[in-house]
């Protein structure tokens, strides 16, 4: 387990995210410790915080992925913290891939930070039935980009390739979205308050981030691998008679080497 934490700590692109999960043992810590007079303040974890999550953590290198649970009080950034402090200083800063959720993040440790292209996204779809034809020319775009996207992985492209490509003919795409969506605000073309207007704010707010792909080679569009690697973990958790607890280390998915523990 340990031995897999340091490895993915070398990763060249980390995935994370979290869930809320309940686990009894932790559920019952914090009475307990009140009832024994223990000072909560002196915990590393925020004394205020009762919740328990599942944090998902993805790495990949060369190919290979390692998925990393970690359960307990710490959100998906403190988890990644740990992780990344195992990391080789001659590997430099990793591409970290989540979405814009300041838990998601470490603290005192460099990343390169991508976000969800798919999750920005979303938020226009919710909004075609209200939106019909601004959204139908938001997701028109964006389908050129992931088939762009999606041509660089048949071809099997190297990461400085695929970059190329996305300069050519997904870079202009972007550019002139990222024109539509400020001329809809700045000519009041859409309220800002609507649906629309807050897909929008969302995308504009984290552009740069969610375009890094057009800048940095390897950095991803999506962030598809963490619920692929929850539905590993829940599965072994639904095996396990019901228990919402990690699997045993090193245990194997579709696609991964996965480890679990508790954080």
């Amino acid at each position: 387990y340990g031995a897999l934490i340091r490895e993915a700590a070398q990763g060249e692109v980390l995935h994370n995210d979290d869930t809320t999960m309940k686990i009894l043992s932790l559920m019952r810590e914090r009475p307990d410790r009140e009832a024994a007079g223990t000072d909560l303040a002196e915990s590393e974890e925020d004394p205020e915080r009762s919740g328990t999550f599942t944090s998902g953590i993805v790495s990949t290198r060369e190919g290979r992925q390692i998925a990393l649970f970690f359960t307990g009080h710490k959100h998906a950034g403190e988890n990644l913290t740990d992780v990344l402090k195992k990391r080789a200083k001659e590997h430099g800063p990793p591409i970290q891939m989540c979405d814009a959720l300041a838990r998601n993040l470490p603290k005192d440790l460099q990343v390169i930070v991508a976000n969800c292209l798919a999750h920005a996204r979303r938020k226009f779809i919710d909004q075609v039935r209200n939106f019909p034809e601004p959204c139908r020319y938001v997701l028109e775009t964006l389908r050129e980009v992931y088939q762009n996207d999606a041509l660089a992985k048949q071809e099997r492209m190297s990461p400085d390739e695929r970059l190329a490509l996305h300069q050519v003919k997904s870079a202009p795409l972007m550019a002139e979205f990222e024109k539509w969506m400020n001329e809809q605000i700045a000519q009041r073309q859409v309220e800002p308050n609507s649906g629309l207007g807050k897909a929008i704010s969302y995308m504009t707010n984290h552009f740069n981030k969610l375009t890094l792909f057009l800048r940095v080679p390897g950095a991803p569009l999506l962030h598809r691998l963490i619920p692929a690697a929850m539905l590993v973990f829940l599965a072994a958790a639904a095996r396990a008679r019901g228990v919402a607890a990690p699997p045993p280390a090193g245990r194997h998915g579709p696609g991964f080497v996965v480890a679990a523990g508790p954080r």
